[in-house]
């Protein structure tokens, strides 16, 4: 019985095996160079020294907020594919209906000039 949960046994411990293999190599082959600059706290794209009250460029939290909407939106694409077989064709043109939207609200957001960075 406990055979079945051997695959993802496997799976879990190549996975650590993996990551822990990468933060070695990282740690053998990457220069160690001190920096105060580096040491210092960074945070929304200014200095954490300065005064709470300064005033800060909006588009910072608005490229976030952008990424985190259509980040969401993109994972219901998985489960999608994963059930196409069994949605059928209403379910692949409910589908097609929102990636349509999801374009327009991107194409909307590009012409506003919300990505762009000056």
């Amino acid at each position: 019985m406990l055979g079945i949960y051997f695959p993802i046994l496997l799976i879990i411990i190549s996975g650590v095996l993996i990551g822990l293999s990468m933060i070695g190599l990282n740690l053998l082959f990457s220069p160690l160079r001190e920096d105060p600059e580096k040491a210092l706290p960074y945070e929304c794209g200014f200095d954490a020294t300065e005064d709470a009250r300064s005033p800060f460029n909006i588009r910072y939290y608005l490229v976030a907020i952008l990424f985190i909407l259509f980040d969401l939106e993109l994972i219901f694409l998985l489960p999608w594919a994963v059930a196409l077989r069994d949605i059928g064709t209403a379910g692949f043109v409910a589908m097609l209906f929102f990636l349509a939207l999801l374009g327009l609200g991107l194409a909307y957001e590009w012409r506003r000039k919300a990505l762009e960075w000056d």
